[in-house]
């Protein structure tokens, strides 16, 4: 009968907390959104299934190690304890991330009208509205953030999941899940919240403008732009250099055409077993303690807000250059500017043949899209630069 007894109190039923078996829950919900609804599932799967793992009673996946006096181990951490401080605590998994996206991104859009880059800097606007929206709400003691809590949440506006799990893992690791979570998850629902924002701010016929044919562009310019870029943002702005430097070095390899196999391998290979870990080790900060609160309302409220302001922001960019340019800018375009790359140049290109059928944007809204990953970067290296410190 004492066996019995201590076989159920190993057991993980007996030890289990309401907060656990809560967030079990949310692990299930975030499994049946990327299997079923189709949600960012290449993340949301190890995210979800992470969560599960580290809510499992007694398994001790996020333990700590335990060392003796002289500092020997007397028992190894659990397994996501380790991929959480190896990759994403020093940075290295996002950043891994960032040079495969690098390797998949082809800037020949944007430096076929550069002016796309002041949308794709526009729609970062979400970003600094929802830091000061955050510090304003914390000051009113609705809720408690930091200004490192604030600047963290304020990244979701960028519509940029590996940029703001690195800002949160430097500035907020506790908020890391809770933030993780929702980047993705509104990034999954650019289809859903974009389309009414563009159409309250455009009329009919301003989205069936039509814009001109983008010139071709040499490969000469292609491989310079990259060079350019790092050298230009990192020389003035040191901390956006890390996520910049390898967006850069992935899109060299990509340009280059001498090292096919190493930007193949960066575009799929690497980044599918980054990915992999990098779920996982965000599913590690998902306990219960730190995901049930009432901070987590606030992020995901916050963090919708952000996405919304970059949005209109993008789009009453482009109503402004529409109006004092020479050449014709469907506003449309400047939705792609939240760096959901090409999720949300999809979105535009489906507004505007919505509009007129004969209407095709997808390049032209390739280059604010593009850009905003630029500009999610460059507003990541500020807050860090910021209050980094603080």
């Amino acid at each position: 009968m004492e066996k019995m007894l201590g076989l159920w109190q190993d057991s993980g039923l007996s030890q289990m907390a309401l907060g656990q078996g809560v967030m079990i829950l949310v692990g299930l919900l975030l499994l049946y959104l990327a299997i079923r609804k189709g949600f960012e599932p290449l993340l949301l799967v190890p995210i979800g299934f992470g969560t599960i793992l580290v809510n499992i009673p007694g398994a001790n996946f996020d333990a700590a190690p335990v060392y003796d006096a002289f500092g020997y181990m007397k028992q190894p951490g659990g397994l996501m304890y380790y991929i959480y401080h190896v990759g994403i605590e020093t940075g290295i998994f996002p950043l891994l991330i960032f040079m495969g996206v690098g390797a998949m991104t082809d800037f020949a859009p944007m430096l076929a009208n550069p002016r796309t880059l002041f949308l794709g800097a526009a729609a970062q606007f979400g970003i600094f509205a929802t830091v000061m929206g955050a510090i304003g709400l914390s000051y009113l003691g609705i809720f408690d953030f930091s200004i490192q809590d604030a600047a963290s949440i304020g990244i979701i506006g960028g519509a940029d999941g590996p940029t703001a799990i690195y800002v949160s893992s430097l500035l907020s690791p506790d908020l890391l899940g809770a933030i993780a979570v929702a980047a993705y998850s509104y990034m999954a629902l650019v289809p859903i919240i974009q389309p009414p924002i563009m159409k309250a701010l455009t009329t009919k016929k301003e989205r069936q403008i039509k814009m001109e044919q983008l010139r071709a562009v040499s490969t000469k310019e292609k491989i310079i732009f990259p060079l350019t870029l790092l050298l230009l943002v990192a020389l003035l702005l040191p901390t956006a250099a890390p996520l910049l430097g390898m967006f850069c070095f992935g899109n060299l390899m990509r340009e280059c055409g001498v090292v096919s196999r190493l930007s193949d391998t960066a575009q799929n290979a690497l980044i599918n077993i980054v990915t992999i870990f990098l779920g996982l080790g965000v599913g590690s900060k998902m306990s219960a303690e730190k995901f049930l609160n009432f901070e987590t309302l606030g992020i995901l409220l916050l963090g919708i807000l952000a996405f919304c302001i970059g949005t209109a922001s993008g789009v009453l960019m482009a109503k402004l250059m529409n109006k004092m340019s020479k050449h014709p800018i469907n506003p449309l375009i400047g939705s792609a500017g939240v760096s959901a790359v090409p999720m949300a140049a999809r979105v535009s290109n489906k507004m505007g043949l919505e509009s007129d059928p004969h209407n095709f944007l997808l390049m032209h809204a390739m280059g604010p899209n593009v850009a905003g990953v630029i500009g999610s970067a460059v507003a990541a290296g500020v807050m860090i630069s910021l209050v980094g410190g603080g």
